[in-house]
């Protein structure tokens, strides 16, 4: 369905970073704003960005 164009380092990195953000909500400001990090979270878990997509960017290997 959706082609994979998040590469290693890159989908480590936005898990970490989205589940930081998501932290947030819970700890710390407890802003709304923590919220965001659904986006970098499920890009990263799900191996796809549909912004990569659109601009023509992968950060996976090529095979």
């Amino acid at each position: 369905m959706f082609k994979s164009n998040v590469g290693g380092i890159d989908r480590v990195l936005r898990i970490l970073i989205g589940a930081g953000l998501i932290a947030l909500v819970f700890v710390g400001p407890k802003s709304a704003w923590g919220w965001i990090g659904l986006i970098p979270l499920l890009t990263g878990l799900l191996r796809t960005c549909p912004l990569y997509s659109v601009i023509g960017i992968s950060s996976c290997r090529t095979r």
